[in-house]
């Protein structure tokens, strides 16, 4: 066994350097931890590789849903002798190509945090000819966009999703109101419109006015799950709930891990960075754990009746990874699921092509549901767009 203070090199410096790349990288790592991981170093010392990776791991990781980006940036940190050439290529565009080797698995957020300025090639003037071709990869750059999970997006590509979430054509299910407005097709007649303009004809019927139906949009309440799994999916709907609220539309929100939060007034803001930047310092309980049961309970009993109208629109964003006895979770939703016109369940874990619903929680919720989507790109956003501007579908 090695002992850490008598080994050469600059391992605390590396160690350090490490540290700075999860963080970077989206894993809370903190100085407390690497100063922790020094420590545990000079006690286990440098005996296997193993046993290394052990150490670092107890140290640095305190969630399941980290495990796997701990596991590739140790691979490629500590071992790859290629790691420049690897995490480079991770920050280049990907062209599909017949018979070529599959594309990596690897969380792409590891090479903006190796390497956050990566040289770019020198710009060439393309001919004239050219023009067309060049318009063509500037789609395809955009159809990667919004085909790109949340989760493994680069620092740029998430501002770039930003932006093109901002430009989004946004459209609400007009609902019929009582009130009345004056319409130009026939329908229902406006007499009191009518007899003024007979007055003005000296009592003659010269033209019949009609009057129909106001409409509204629907009104739309979000309920995201801001667990530690969770976090980075639900700050994009939070975009998306702010650019909702932006579109002549009611729309409240909240948040909950381990508590419920009300966060409609803190997106009042224009900016969007900003009002979802004070949503994330407001909240207490942001990415960490989370109890799905008694939040529902809480919305159920204390907001459902100020917030949620008979014609709402519910988003439910969580992947229904509840533990513990799932009974009183039915309960509750079936009890939101009475309580609104619609209920849209919005699952990242829908992004992969297996999935099945064999959780407890998943199958307590599903009953109550009455529409399943995904969400974790833009393309799913755009998906729920087209949900929300169409008739909701009878019970």
């Amino acid at each position: 066994m090695i002992p850490l203070s008598g080994s050469p090199g600059r391992l605390a410096d590396n160690v350090m350097h490490f540290g700075r790349v999860l963080r970077a990288a989206g894993m809370p790592v903190g100085s407390d931890r690497i100063l922790t991981a020094l420590q545990a170093l000079q006690v286990a010392g440098l005996e296997s590789r193993r046993d290394f990776h052990a150490v670092l791991a107890a140290c640095m990781v305190d969630r399941a849903e980290h495990r796997e980006l701990f596991d590739q940036a140790f691979h490629l940190f500590w071992k790859d002798p290629d790691i420049e050439g690897r995490m480079r290529a991770l920050l280049l565009p990907k062209v599909k190509a017949q018979g070529g080797p599959p594309p990596t698995t690897e969380n792409r957020r590891l090479g903006a945090a190796l390497f956050p300025n990566p040289p770019q090639p020198e710009p060439e003037t393309p001919p004239k000819e050219e023009l067309e071709l060049e318009a063509t990869m500037s789609w395809t750059q955009r159809e990667v966009l919004r085909q790109a999970d949340f989760e493994t997006m680069t620092p740029d590509e998430w501002r770039a999703a930003q932006k093109l979430l901002a430009k989004l054509a946004l459209v609400f299910e007009p609902l019929p109101s009582r009130r009345m407005q004056r319409a130009a097709h026939p329908g229902r007649i406006d007499w009191r419109a009518t007899m003024a303009g007979m007055a003005r004809h000296g009592g003659e019927l010269w033209d019949i006015r009609w009057r129909a139906r106001r409409t509204r949009p629907a009104p739309l309440v979000l309920l995201a799950d801001i667990s530690g799994s969770m976090s980075r999916y639900s700050r994009m709907l939070l975009h998306f709930a702010h650019a909702l609220g932006h579109a002549d539309a009611r729309v409240e929100s909240f948040v909950f891990g381990t508590r419920l939060t009300r966060t409609t007034r803190l997106l009042k803001s224009r900016d969007p960075d900003l009002a979802v930047g004070q949503v994330m310092r407001t909240v207490q309980d942001w990415s960490g754990g989370t109890r799905i049961t008694d939040s529902l309970r809480e919305f159920n009993r204390r907001w459902a009746r100020r917030t949620l109208p008979g014609q709402a629109t519910l988003l439910l964003v969580t992947d229904g990874l509840e533990h513990g006895d799932t009974s009183a979770l039915s309960f509750e939703m079936e009890r939101l699921h009475k309580s609104c016109r619609r209920l849209v369940w919005l699952n990242p874990l829908l992004r992969f092509d297996r999935f099945e619903p064999r959780a407890g929680g998943v199958k307590a919720m599903l009953p109550h549901v009455d529409r399943f989507l995904p969400v974790h790109n833009l393309a799913s956003l755009e998906q729920l767009a087209e949900v929300l501007a169409g008739p909701a579908a009878a019970r």
